[in-house]
């Protein structure tokens, strides 16, 4: 898991230098009809296309998919809205910008790199939502590589008690329940959220630090323990 448990911000950028530097060149009256210009004439300007879809990702609550940025942005196929999001991640990197389009989960989220995270939480209380407890981010920590697990298991791994750890992951919307084992009792098997994935700005499982070495570990283990039985 990352360092940081907030280590990208959802941005609001009201007064960006890319912003203030698109008010100084538009015109008050500029309208998106207006500002069909040939892309050779407008160096480092956005297209309208690529202002709809930055709108979008401004103003969503969450990650959006390639096929709703499509809809919401009027564009022609989710291919046009995939290349307009690395137009727009080249224009942040040459304004020196502190934004950046991410993937997390299954969706794109407009984001402030992480250099910019201690600043911000000065602004508001995020990390004070996102902090968890050290044994409740072991529990996630462990849930996170091992899922999905049963209570039993996961008490098993860190020796001690968890229905409290589970229930309050359960109401951060972080860990929920996946099924049922087919073991005797059929327990419930937990397993981490699309929740989880986006508040730790992960597309994956895979981006979990080390994911690939814990993975072969765990997966040659229970391959150990299926031949043991």
């Amino acid at each position: 898991m990352k360092s940081s448990q907030a280590s990208a911000w959802k941005s609001t950028p009201a007064n960006t230098s890319g912003w203030n530097w698109w008010f100084r060149v538009r015109s008050p009256t500029a309208t998106p009809d207006t500002l069909s210009l040939r892309a050779e004439e407008r160096q480092g300007i956005r297209s309208v296309k690529m202002a709809r879809l930055e709108a979008a990702l401004l103003v969503a609550d969450g990650p959006l998919t390639l096929r709703r940025l499509t809809q919401v942005a009027t564009l022609a196929e989710t291919q046009e809205a995939a290349q307009l999001i690395e137009q727009l991640n080249a224009a942040y990197d040459a304004e020196v910008s502190p934004f950046r389009i991410e993937r997390v989960a299954t969706g794109y989220q407009l984001l402030t790199r992480h250099s910019y995270a201690l600043w911000l939480s000065r602004l508001h209380q995020r990390q004070v939502e996102l902090k968890l407890s050290a044994a409740a981010l072991e529990t996630l920590t462990i849930l996170a590589y091992r899922q999905p697990l049963t209570r039993a298991d996961l008490e098993t791994l860190r020796g001690v008690q968890c229905t409290d750890l589970l229930k309050l992951l359960m109401d951060r919307g972080l860990v929920r329940i996946a099924g049922q084992d087919d073991s005797l009792g059929r327990p419930y098997l937990y397993e981490t959220t699309r929740k989880f994935l986006e508040t730790y700005g992960l597309r994956s499982l895979d981006d979990l630090p080390f994911s690939r070495e814990l993975r072969i570990r765990k997966e040659s283990t229970d391959t150990v323990e299926a031949d043991a039985a």
